[in-house]
């Protein structure tokens, strides 16, 4: 237990803790505020430039965002936004929007439509059927994209080691790193208290949305 109470008391574990669960906040806000509404007027409505759109995130999903790190980096620093928070949130949101798009819009599309023009009958308007019907019965695919980008966020190394500087910065994976950086730092038993007590609070979330799991990834999986 020496380890622990040592990363615990003698390292800014706690400082390192909450800015991985600030990041993992405000990229999940700003992923689910722009993905889910696309995601629905992409299931939904038919409009020009649909399936054109449709491609295009297709294709922008197959690559990585680290083929783009040298474009973020000028359009980051451009907005000043360099080792800044909000300047790694709209690079997470960025990179996962795509997917919990495409995974929200299969959720959607498995949606009958019979329900919501039933409620229309019913003389529900556009956002009681928004509120009360339609995001109710996408809860399992939202919970389950939220907690996919909050994985994502807190084991995410590379950019936030590009875009933030300085140790009162320092993400998890970041500082888990300088844990055993060199082989005049590294000590593998003080890292190994640091992973577990990492890996905990993600495993918690996970076991309190596990029964979303199966609804949340297969419903989102159909082909739209």
């Amino acid at each position: 237990m020496d380890n622990y109470i040592t990363i615990l008391t003698e390292r800014p574990f706690g400082r390192w803790f909450v800015n991985s669960l600030l990041l993992s906040a405000l990229t999940v806000l700003l992923t689910m505020l722009v993905a889910v509404p696309a995601a629905y007027v992409f299931s939904r409505m038919r409009f020009a430039g649909r399936k054109r759109t449709l491609y295009i995130l297709l294709v922008l999903n197959a690559f990585p965002a680290i083929l783009s790190m040298f474009a973020i980096y000028r359009i980051i620093k451009t907005l000043n936004l360099l080792n800044s928070y909000m300047g790694l949130v709209f690079i997470y949101a960025g990179s996962m929007a795509i997917f919990v798009f495409w995974n929200m819009k299969g959720y959607f599309d498995s949606i009958p439509e019979a329900i919501e023009d039933a409620a229309r009958i019913d003389g529900v308007n556009d956002r009681q059927l928004i509120t009360k019907i339609v995001m109710p019965l996408a809860r399992p695919s939202i919970i389950i994209s939220s907690v996919l980008v909050v994985i994502y966020v807190w084991n995410e190394y590379i950019f936030s080691t590009v875009f933030l500087s300085g140790a009162e910065k320092n993400t998890l994976a970041v500082a888990l790193y300088s844990l055993q950086a060199t082989d005049y730092t590294r000590n593998w038993p003080l890292f190994s208290a640091a992973a577990i007590l990492t890996t905990l609070p993600v495993l918690i979330l996970f076991f309190l949305v596990q029964k979303y799991m199966v609804s949340g990834l297969s419903s989102g999986g159909v082909k739209g």
